[in-house]
């Protein structure tokens, strides 16, 4: 039988997925060996190319399961598409309860869908009656009973900034604006009744100062006693770089991972428990002959002043240009960013005690953004604690009190990504950070920070640990995008138990699974994908929104089949009519 089976298995490798399984289960001789676990992992291995270095699915049964669950699970049967929206769609984002949707678009409308067999619109909010060009980005707070919403503002002499709205999920009411500058902050929650936004504040040509403010959902009707906004962090920006697109992250959550993707960790985990666990492996074939690394991101320090104090840096660098002593000559932008950054080395506040010493059982949480110390195109990932006593707006507006060598808050950690960050996502669990990137030239040198250097057209998804701050593995490929720096867009990911998908400006969707590091569906679209959902209690339905104006509703197979099952099949005409002419 396993000689029989062996010929199947070299044919099976020329069939496509549905194929493998259909035969397997209608050929006797297959049949006899359908359960060999051997047969299976051969051609598991072989059919998607996956390093044998990758272990099976620690939550798998067998071989034959794990190869029918990557064709039957995976969300790629397009089920239906919504067609409310007249303009982009630009961004979608899924209740905590998974019952209700909300999308964005350059229509200037946030609609909140109803998630149910057949998806329904339930409302449509216009924002154009408070002067906003289009909306961006929606985020439900954590018990779904408010909705965030992000979009650009037209303010005086057609100057565009954004602003975020809060709306009622009990009867969709407007009940607060916040001013959120610049538009690509997005602002998110920080607890039920809290949001975050920015604010930019310029300083000379290419330095500026980033506000992250606090801000209470019910400003319209909280006691003018209470405060409604409180200042979290004053940054410092070099080189025309600005904060951008702020996300939260729960750090308490970091012990009890849904999976893990570091191999060590994998292995003592499966000793000590039953919970699912992951690793990334590679995708070509090239990369498996090649030995394992974890590559380490590029983490910045603050710069030893080897015990000068930098006032006196300063004043003495003052001394040296107006003795003619600084050599060669400086452009004006490289002078600014000079005095700058030798006057924040001492006006800065120290950062944070080691965020790798965090307590699991702690409150504590991190801020997450994109930022810059080289160009205006956010080339980092910093991160900054938020300490337990931060997270109201009670107290100073201003926050605590400084001290003149504390004007500015420092970063507690920088991840550096070497090209221009266009999407980022957390993992279900908070413990994995994916993000969008398109990567720089290996050896780019960046003279002017208003010119940064050109982009690949390949999206790399890199996923980092937020408990160790590294990098796991290497970075998942398949997804294009075109446009230059200058029009370089956001592409939002989206990241489930199993799988993350992320758009693409190829006119496709893309899924892949986080254990394999394998892509296993593209989905297509007419333009431009923006946006992906998966949602958060059904991760075998995904949604996905594009320039084409549509959002498109995608479903498992395995879903597909059960709810044909479940639909009635109507009578045959001829036999209603011979019943009606008894009657």
């Amino acid at each position: 039988a396993r000689a029989g089976g062996a010929v199947l298995f070299e044919i099976f490798l020329y069939l496509d997925h549905a194929d493998v399984l259909a035969v397997g289960l209608v050929c006797r001789q297959w049949r006899a060996v359908a359960r060999d676990e051997f047969l299976w992992k051969e051609l598991f291995y072989r059919y998607y190319r996956v390093s044998r270095d990758v272990p099976r699915h620690p939550a798998a049964v067998s071989w034959y399961d794990e190869f029918q669950r990557l064709y039957d699970t995976i969300p790629c049967i397009e089920v239906q598409a919504l067609r409310e929206h007249n303009d982009q769609v630009l961004h979608l984002s899924f209740s905590h309860s998974g019952c209700l949707f909300a999308s964005c678009s350059k229509d200037c409308t946030v609609k909140i869908w109803s998630n149910e067999l057949d998806i329904s619109l339930q409302h449509s909010s216009n924002m154009r009656p408070y002067n906003w060009s289009y909306t961006q980005f929606s985020q439900f707070n954590s018990d779904d009973s408010l909705l965030l919403v992000s979009g650009v503002f037209v303010g005086p002499h057609n100057s565009s900034s954004g602003e975020i709205a809060v709306i009622s999920m009990e009867n969709f009411t407007l009940l607060s604006r916040v001013r959120n500058k610049p538009y690509d902050v997005f602002g998110c929650w920080l607890n039920e009744t809290n949001l975050i936004s920015g604010n930019l504040h310029r300083i000379g040509r290419i330095t500026s100062c980033s506000v992250l403010w606090l801000n209470n959902a019910f400003q319209g009707i909280e006691s003018e006693n209470v405060n409604v906004v409180k200042r979290l962090f004053k940054i410092q920006n070099l080189n025309a770089s600005t904060i951008r697109t702020v996300m939260v992250a729960d750090c308490s959550r970091y012990d009890s991972p849904d999976l893990l993707l570091d191999y060590e960790e994998q292995l003592a985990a499966s000793s000590t428990s039953t919970c699912p666990v992951f690793d990334l492996g590679s995708d070509s074939e090239e990369e498996e002959s090649k030995p394992k690394q974890t590559p380490e991101p590029a983490v910045q320090e603050l710069p030893d002043d080897g015990g000068v104090p930098a006032e006196d840096e300063l004043q003495q660098f003052f001394d040296d240009i107006m003795g003619g002593c600084v050599r060669p000559a400086m452009t004006e932008a490289e002078l600014e960013n000079k005095v700058a950054e030798l006057f924040i080395r001492n006006r800065t506040k120290p950062p944070e005690v080691n965020l790798l010493s965090t307590d699991s059982n702690s409150k504590t949480k991190y801020l997450i953004f994109t930022t810059g110390c080289l160009t205006y195109s956010p080339h980092q990932i910093g991160i900054k604690r938020i300490l337990p006593h931060q997270m109201t707006t009670a107290g100073p507006v201003l926050g605590e009190e400084r001290r003149s060598d504390e004007f500015f808050d420092s970063l507690d950690h920088v991840i550096d990504i070497h090209g221009h960050i266009i999407g980022m996502g957390l993992s279900p669990d908070h413990r994995y950070l994916y993000v969008n990137s398109r990567a720089w030239p290996r050896d780019c040198v960046i003279s002017d920070p208003m010119q940064p250097p050109p982009i690949a057209e390949e999206i790399d998804l890199h996923v980092f640990d937020l408990k160790t701050m590294k990098e796991v593995k290497r970075a998942l490929r398949a997804h294009r995008a075109y446009t230059p720096n200058e029009e370089c867009f956001f592409i939002f990911l989206d990241v489930s138990r199993d799988f993350v998908a992320s758009g693409a400006e190829d006119r496709h969707g893309y899924i892949w699974d986080r254990h394999y590091n394998i892509c296993l569906a593209k989905l297509q679209h007419d333009n431009v994908v923006n946006s992906v959902a998966f949602s958060p209690v059904e991760q075998e339905l995904l949604l996905t929104a594009s320039d084409d104006t549509t959002i498109k509703v995608w479903r498992s197979p395995r879903t597909v089949r059960i709810q044909q099952a479940r639909k009635p099949r109507p009578r045959k005409l001829l036999f209603s009519w011979l019943m009606n002419q008894k009657s």
